[in-house]
């Protein structure tokens, strides 16, 4: 008898069974009423791994008639969609043929270009599953013939009747009755990360492992579950969605002031190994975020960072904690990254002109140059300050520079609308 994975073995047959996705298979959902009218059009999975998205492709092929064939682009080919293409209007699929293309991101250009004139003639329905952005990594004259639906890693709650059928399945394998510790079943469901395959995986896993005890009953202890499910709810891939979600959620905590969550998002980049993305996005937060409104803190940042890289993980996780809890809790201000971005915007569009001359370099070995020039050097002047012109003459007056209404930044302003006399204006 050849060896079915459990998961594989309980697989729903039908939309009420799938674990999850109620926002598009409940009742009343799109998905749901394009899949019970029959007329199926091409569709785009998106979503993580083992939240229904082959499941329901199998539904749909049940329930359309149509002639079933699959095909991995991890593994598949050009001739691979060519030989699907031969059945159309054969005996092997007098209805059509429905393609199930896993995986589609990993096609090329050419290789999805294929699909076109099949698919819309209607001689092949494609569903097409995809674990990173479609409107990404889809071809897009593949994608403006498809109509794309989201599929959401399954909560624990949703989860935990999966668990009971594969429980009640495994002991019809075997023979024996199941006795759970208290607590089981919830963590396997919470530490999945909202794969249903995986949470599926780990009660095979144990009861296959409780088998081999002598006992009336297949008994699975907590300290078991927490060893099969161990790291097992990380969604991680340094290439794919994954790894510029979570680096985004950590720069936003930061902005966000949560020390919190940026402490979560930390850890989660710390836990994959990830700490190059960590340590950049913290040091970049340091300026655009903090900024002038706690100076030091670039400096404070700066040192932790150094320290994270001179330990390595696991011990770095402490000077990269430090250096979140400080920023997600200092004063903020984004003067610098406006003024940068208003500066660099005028560059862009070529608004510069000539640099005034008595600010150019000093062409000659000899002193004295900058009298000839008209250069004021205003460390001769009260206060190290002396009104002179230092933008080119098609930017002066420009403001590129806006004072932060935070207490360093108004400080500043202040020491220089005293001295300057003219609200800081040069």
């Amino acid at each position: 008898m050849n060896y079915r994975p459990l998961a594989d073995e309980i697989r729903p047959q039908s939309l009420d069974d799938v674990v999850g996705q109620r926002h598009i298979l409940g009742e009343g959902g799109l998905l749901r009423r394009i899949i019970e009218s029959g007329q199926i059009p091409n569709l785009v999975f998106y979503g993580p791994s083992g939240t229904g998205k082959t499941t329901v492709a199998n539904i749909i092929a049940r329930r359309s008639g149509r002639a079933l064939r699959r095909i991995n682009a991890t593994t598949g080919s050009l001739s691979d969609i060519k030989e699907v293409i031969a059945d159309v209007g054969t005996m092997l699929a007098p209805n059509g043929i429905l393609l199930y293309l896993d995986e589609i991101q990993y096609f090329n250009k050419k290789q999805q270009q294929s699909l076109l004139e099949v698919i819309e003639k209607g001689d092949v329905t494609l569903i097409a599953s995809t674990t990173e952005n479609p409107y990404f990594y889809v071809y897009n004259a593949v994608l403006s013939r498809s109509s794309v639906f989201e599929f959401k890693p399954v909560t624990p709650e949703d989860i935990l009747p999966a668990i009971d059928r594969g429980v009640a399945a495994m002991e019809a394998r075997l023979g024996r009755s199941a006795a759970l510790e208290s607590g089981v079943r919830e963590h396997l469901a919470a530490a999945c990360g909202g794969d249903v395959r995986k949470a599926l995986n780990a009660v095979e896993l144990l009861l296959t492992a409780a088998a081999s005890r002598k006992g009336e009953r297949l008994e699975v202890t907590l300290a078991d579950a927490a060893t099969a499910a161990q790291r097992s709810a990380m969604r991680y891939d340094r290439e794919g969605d994954d790894h510029y979600d979570i680096a985004s959620a950590l720069m936003k905590s930061l902005r966000g002031s949560d020390p919190d969550a940026a402490l979560h998002y930390l850890a989660r980049l710390l836990e994959a190994g990830d700490l190059i993305t960590a340590i950049r996005r913290i040091l970049c937060s340091a300026s655009e975020d903090v900024g002038m409104a706690y100076p030091q803190a670039a400096q404070i940042v700066k040192a932790c960072v150094d320290s994270a890289l001179q330990l390595g993980l696991p011990e770095a996780k402490l000077p990269l904690a430090q250096a979140v809890i400080l920023l997600a809790t200092a004063p903020k201000s984004n003067s610098v990254v406006m003024a940068i971005d208003a500066a660099m915007a005028d560059v862009r569009a070529g608004r510069t002109g000539d640099i005034p001359r008595h600010l150019q370099n000093v062409h000659a070995d000899s002193a004295g140059m900058e009298r000839e020039q008209g250069y004021l050097y205003p460390h001769n002047f009260s206060g190290h300050w002396v009104r002179q012109q230092y933008l080119p003459d098609a930017l002066v007056g420009r403001r590129y520079y806006e004072y932060g209404d935070n207490k360093n930044e108004q400080a500043a302003r202040a020491y220089w609308e005293r001295l300057k006399g003219d609200g800081g204006k040069t």
